[in-house]
């Protein structure tokens, strides 16, 4: 068995590589937009898509992680985004809409088959911020995405940012190749894959368990609120506070490196002071703060501000899922981390589905991006609520 850093290693890379796939596309939409000649608000309806695509594959994730092996898994993920990013560069609503689907189907078991391995080679005691080092593949996918995919798109047209991207998770599946021998050795030949019951099953297990069901709950809610941050912050950016698309996009890239260093400073602190019941709770606590400031940061006059309350904002909006992630495996029987681990992101890339596609409505009824951000004020309170009513259970 390679060494867990390794491991760690491994996943973090494919968990960026395929978080930079489904960013690309929102971090160009109004370049892209302006192209199809529709509004850029219309990207909520690419990320509700690409999450129910990512929903389903999760689900199913469990049963094909056991059957061909973690990394033959990721590898199907890599190849999946890529064809799916290729598709978007088609000046086509239905192509990207197709290209979306194979995105969220090739995103799905990324998490699902990573949680397999590091349930295999961490300690119990490490595992919040050994998980949480692992998610910062999202925010640091997300990074990079704000940083290169505009900053192309501006040089070669969008177009060719996107086979870039796509290129480059193809590389990604081919490195990991050599870790098949070693890491899959636990696959099964004789696991089903079934459709039905490898959609349910997952389901059945974390609504049987209540602690389960409610770290599912309330990641619903987290999840609109973080995808409704990275989803809309450039467009937020460029329409309602006059940002450059390029600086617009590293604003986004600053966010996102805040993410990475908030679930490294999360998983730290709910291993070593708080636990995960009391960290995700003060998370939910920053995200209402950030919240009801965000309207408001078009009337001041200071960058630095914006960058301060950014920051914060994607440090506790992208910050959670290490800690949530590491809970969940805790909370699982033994050696069903991968199917507990599916069941629960159902419900998290649900609310990813949903989230987008009624952030964009509200925004574009209230005639601000700004005022829509102060909603994500629900969410985060009723995971307040879910968090504290239901506490003792994690005891």
């Amino acid at each position: 068995m390679p060494s867990t850093t390794l491991v760690l290693a491994a996943t973090l890379t494919v968990q960026a590589l395929v978080a930079v796939c489904l960013l690309t596309l929102p971090v160009v939409a109004p370049a892209v937009a302006e192209t199809l000649g529709v509004s850029a608000a219309y990207v909520g309806i690419y990320v509700a898509i690409a999450y129910a695509g990512a929903m389903t594959a999760s689900l199913l994730a469990g049963a094909a992680v056991r059957r061909f092996g973690a990394i033959r898994a990721s590898q199907f993920g890599l190849v999946l985004c890529a064809a799916g990013v290729a598709l978007c560069m088609m000046e086509s609503l239905f192509a990207i809409g197709f290209g979306a689907l194979l995105i969220g189907l090739g995103y799905g078991p990324i998490t699902p088959a990573s949680s397999h391995l590091l349930a295999r080679t961490t300690p119990a005691h490490r595992m919040s911020f050994v998980f949480s080092i692992k998610q910062t593949g999202v925010p640091l996918g997300g990074a990079l995405a704000g940083i290169i995919v505009p900053g192309l798109a501006d040089m070669v047209g969008w177009q060719w940012a996107f086979l870039a991207v796509a290129l480059a998770s193809l590389l990604c599946a081919l490195a990991i190749q050599p870790l098949c021998a070693s890491l899959d050795t636990d696959r099964d030949r004789t696991q089903l894959l079934s459709f039905g019951n490898g959609l349910a099953g997952p389901l059945r297990l974390v609504f049987s368990q209540r602690s389960l069901a409610i770290l599912a709950a309330v990641s619903f809610m987290f999840s609109i609120s973080q995808t409704s941050l990275t989803t809309y912050l450039v467009t937020y950016l460029h329409e309602d506070l006059g940002m450059g698309l390029v600086i617009a996009g590293f604003t986004l890239a600053v966010a996102q490196a805040a993410g990475v260093g908030g679930r490294l400073l999360w998983g730290y602190l709910s291993d070593r002071m708080l636990g995960p019941v009391r960290m995700l709770a003060v998370l939910a606590l920053l995200i209402a703060l950030c919240a009801i400031i965000t309207p408001f940061l078009g009337k001041v006059d200071s960058p630095l501000l914006v960058i301060v309350v950014l920051s914060l904002f994607g440090s506790s909006a992208i910050g959670w899922n290490g800690v949530y992630l590491a809970e969940v495996a805790r909370q699982a029987p033994a050696g069903q981390a991968s199917i507990a681990t599916g069941g629960a992101l159902a419900m998290t890339f649900l609310g990813v589905v949903v989230g987008p596609p009624i952030f964009g409505i509200v925004a574009q009824s209230v005639g601000s991006y700004g005022l829509a951000y102060a909603t994500l004020l629900l969410p985060a309170g009723i995971c307040l609520f879910l968090l504290w009513s239901n506490r003792k259970i994690f005891s």
